[in-house]
């Protein structure tokens, strides 16, 4: 088994092939009880795990402590992880169990503005990303306030998070199927929303010129 210097030199030197091998290593840092990599970890998913919190419990304040209730979890757990899955999934199901348990639904009338949680800056961003993203957030934030919030989660998921089917079942804990019909009527409900709010935009510039 590598040590902790062997790994963190691996990861920096960034001899690893993919994103999901650096977060391996740093579980097994981890649970090997490097400090160095917890840090390493909490900066690679804290805005991306924020995010889907945030989504769920309409909170900023609630969203933080239990962003850091989750990464406690990740410290304590980090030695059960089996690698049945990505790190993140398995990160992202703590994250919603913690959250859902927490008792807060997203409300439709929420203070909390989507285009809030994604204007925080996310380190691997780009300024073009960062700008298409604020863009996104502007036309989507009335219209995924609109979804129930087992669909808002499951568009988060797929656009957000880039997790496949198997991944948001294992997550969300149902099975694929009910994964598949979940997302069928939030792509649907969603496009109709949008399609309207380019209705309105129209309207509203006609009107203004």
């Amino acid at each position: 088994m590598a040590s902790g210097r062997g790994i963190r030199r691996t990861i920096d030197g960034r001899d690893t092939s993919s994103c999901e091998q650096v977060d391996e290593a740093l579980i097994g840092a981890i649970a090997s009880g490097e400090d160095y990599a917890m840090n390493r970890l909490y900066e690679r998913h804290r805005v991306r795990v924020f995010r889907f919190i945030l989504r769920i419990v309409g909170d900023v304040h609630l969203a933080e402590d239990l962003l850091s209730e989750v990464f406690l979890e990740v410290w304590r757990q980090a030695g059960t992880f089996k690698r049945r899955s990505q790190v993140s999934t398995w990160i992202l199901g703590i994250a919603r169990f913690k959250a859902w348990s927490a008792g807060r639904q997203v409300r439709r009338d929420a203070d909390i503005d989507d285009i809030e949680s994604l204007s925080i800056a996310d380190p691997a961003d780009g300024p073009e990303t960062a700008a298409l993203k604020m863009d996104r957030a502007v036309q989507l934030r009335r219209c995924l306030a609109q979804l129930s919030p087992e669909h808002r989660e499951i568009i988060d998921l797929v656009y957000y998070h880039d997790k496949s089917v198997a991944e948001i079942a294992e997550i969300v804990g149902v099975p694929r199927n009910t994964v598949k019909t979940r997302m069928f009527y939030a792509r649907k409900k969603l496009e109709g929303l949008l399609e309207r709010q380019v209705d309105f935009g129209r309207v509203s510039g006609s009107q203004a010129a």
